[in-house]
């Protein structure tokens, strides 16, 4: 398939290009659109639409997300934060959806995949408003799957827990895939009629096991967890200051 390629960063979109026209696969064309998606305003969109206008497109994958710089107290963010978490997890998704849609009711059929994350599922302290927005996504989607399925259109919500990203900084592990293999199963997942997936099957067991805990244990193991984390987040920022 020809790919659409959206970020805010030219040299990496041109990166991956070249990487896909380096293969050589017969008939692909790589396009780069560079979007900052933490400011989408009017005419970030009316970019976006127009560089996207008069193509096929089939598969759509929302895969635009930001956190915490580490776990807070919701009121410890800054105004910048609290609107670029919306911006960034809730508004690009919403957007980009509405621009393919109409093209795929006509066709009868496309596939829209949101990344949602496993902070979806449960009680986030320290990370509220993300986990909202993540929350937002997997919601979203599911309505969608019910609006459209019958129009030849997959809408699907897959959750991952911890990925090795660089975003993450998290060695490859057992639980921790790499985002090759993360997006291996990803693929194999499109179409299915379930709306909701963890494509890795350790997190889907990891998901099984949390869901049938009660909630305040959930909860109180990610505060104390988050606490830690935020314990050294902070000690960082004091470190820059004092620099």
């Amino acid at each position: 398939m020809s790919i659409v390629l959206i970020s805010r960063t030219e040299a990496k979109l041109q990166a991956v290009k070249e990487e896909i026209d380096a293969k050589k696969f017969s008939g692909v064309d790589v396009k780069c659109i560079v979007c900052d998606y933490s400011n989408f305003d009017d005419k970030a969109k009316a970019h976006v639409k127009a560089g996207i206008a008069g193509l096929d497109v089939g598969v759509l994958i929302n895969n635009v997300g930001v956190s915490y710089r580490y776990p807070m107290y919701f009121h410890e963010l800054s105004e910048e934060e609290v609107l670029n978490l919306v911006e960034m997890n809730v508004n690009s998704t919403v957007w980009m959806t509405r621009f393919v849609l109409e093209g795929m009711v006509e066709k009868k059929k496309g596939a829209i995949v949101n990344i949602s994350s496993g902070s979806a599922m449960y009680t986030l302290p320290l990370l509220a408003e993300y986990s909202a927005a993540k929350s937002f996504i997997e919601k979203f989607t599911i309505a969608l799957h019910a609006e459209y399925k019958t129009k030849g259109i997959s809408v699907q919500c897959q959750i991952p827990f911890y990925v090795s990203t660089k975003l993450a900084k998290m060695r490859k592990s057992f639980t921790v895939p790499t985002p090759d293999a993360f997006a291996k199963l990803g693929v194999k997942c499109i179409g299915h009629d379930d709306p909701v997936v963890s494509p890795y099957w350790v997190h889907a067991v990891m998901g099984y096991f949390m869901d049938r805990l009660p909630t305040f244990v959930v909860a109180s193991g990610i505060m104390s967890m988050h606490q830690g984390i935020r314990k050294r987040g902070m000690k960082k920022d004091a470190a820059k200051k004092s620099e």
